[in-house]
């Protein structure tokens, strides 16, 4: 397990840094990600893979993901798994319910793959704000829609091995 937390901090570090942050602040941002009754109980991840403090419920706070906005999340095992793939661009074939926490919201980023950077590519970019996201096998996507824009939950990178369903929890204003 402990290979899995370097690769996907790897993957995280190369995507985002925090400079001077003390690891309080660090421990403190990605515990924001999720209800505390989770996240005061997980691992938390500095972006380099350092453990910054150990968890005992089989949560990973990371303090933040993506673009410059840094925003932080809390993933289970399952999620943490997708994260791994996505950063080796491996395939991946869930088998069992993942839930990943963002309550901060995150950048801007494509609706259709995770690997997108041009925002004049075509595709429908969304920053979404406070959410949860599930992944499921992918035959219980069937009948969701994937319009971010719907009012509800949707489906995100849905032709790709990573689709997951979004949730939004509240509306920014």
């Amino acid at each position: 397990m402990k290979t899995l937390y370097v690769l996907v901090a790897m993957l995280l570090i190369s995507m985002n840094s925090y400079g001077d942050d003390s690891t309080a602040d660090k421990i403190t941002r990605a515990q924001s990600a999720a209800h505390p009754a989770i996240s005061k109980q997980a691992t938390v991840l500095d972006m380099d893979g350092k453990v910054l403090k150990e968890g005992t419920n089989g949560w990973t706070c990371l303090p933040g993901v993506l673009s410059g906005d840094g925003k932080p999340m809390c993933n289970d095992d399952v999620w943490m798994k997708m994260m791994k793939a996505i950063k080796t661009k491996s395939d991946y074939k869930v088998d069992r319910i993942g839930i990943s926490y963002m309550m901060q919201g995150d950048a801007m980023v494509s609706n259709s793959s995770p690997y997108a950077t041009d925002k004049n590519n075509g595709d429908v970019w969304v920053q979404e704000g406070p959410h949860l996201m599930i992944i499921v096998p992918k035959e219980m996507l069937k009948g969701l829609s994937d319009d971010p824009f719907n009012g509800g939950p949707y489906v995100m990178w849905k032709d790709t091995p990573y689709a997951h369903i979004m949730i939004p929890v509240k509306v920014e204003k």
